[in-house]
């Protein structure tokens, strides 16, 4: 897409990156997903994925940068040797899983983790990390927005508002760095939706910076509930485009 070709859908993508990065830093989470619903109504169905991962790269990049005296670099550690797992294992698959079974599957565990119950925070040690960056990286190549899933095992941290916001971006950048890695491998053109992936990360950058703003004026204790409803309300989501799906 060309930049020329359709200034004002080209603004209205830039300002929708802008928008929902600052939900991301204001409320921690729910501004990938509705990113990918606003690009899944304009760009081809075989660039969303590796464009939406771009643009988020650049988003959950700034994010993590501005946070990064907050985070929980233990978690990430492990997590990061998960997401190389996982990256590797999505670069030979051939088969696309049903994406019904996707969402119903990603659906339900967020939901578990959010509302079933809480572990001690030690009993999710460094295989669970590595797990975590495992799946949730595998899958995010078949679905995108992984980033509920992610915020699941996040959450399950006890963290408070400004570490589980700079884990969580970390995390997700190091996911959507090696989902542009594997797309490049199989071929993806990244360079062709370039100009524009440019223009809504900078658009994204004054999000992050307006969001985390707001973040400070947010006390903790409904920082946590609000996380925990933005999470399950995606997750509901989910399950709904299922439902809708097999109808």
């Amino acid at each position: 897409m060309h930049l020329l070709d359709n200034i004002e859908l080209s603004l209205l993508l830039i300002l929708s990156s802008a928008v929902t990065s600052f939900i991301t830093a204001a409320m921690g989470i729910g501004g990938g997903v509705l990113l990918l619903a606003i690009l899944a109504s304009v760009l081809p169905p075989a660039a969303l994925i590796p464009v939406h991962g771009l643009v988020q790269l650049g988003s959950n990049g700034n994010r993590a940068w501005m946070t990064k005296q907050h985070t929980d670099w233990t978690m990430v550690k492990f997590f990061s040797i998960g997401a190389l797992l996982g990256a590797l294992c999505a670069s030979f698959i051939v088969i696309q899983l049903p994406l019904v079974l996707i969402q119903l599957s990603v659906a339900f565990f967020i939901l578990y983790l959010i509302w079933g119950p809480k572990p001690k925070q030690q009993q999710m040690g460094n295989k669970g990390y590595l797990l975590a960056g495992v799946g949730t990286t595998l899958i995010s190549m078949f679905v995108g927005a992984t980033g509920p899933l992610v915020a699941g095992f996040v959450h399950r941290q006890s963290y408070d508002k400004f570490t589980t916001t700079s884990t969580f971006a970390t995390c997700m950048s190091l996911q959507h760095l090696l989902k542009i890695l594997v797309f490049t491998f199989v071929g993806f053109a990244f360079w062709e939706w370039l100009p524009l992936a440019i223009l809504m990360i900078l658009g994204g950058i004054f999000g992050t910076w307006l969001g985390l703003k707001m973040l400070h004026k947010i006390p903790t204790k409904y920082f946590s509930n609000i996380f925990r409803v933005v999470i399950t309300l995606l997750a509901i989501r989910l399950l709904w485009q299922a439902v809708e799906s097999l109808l």
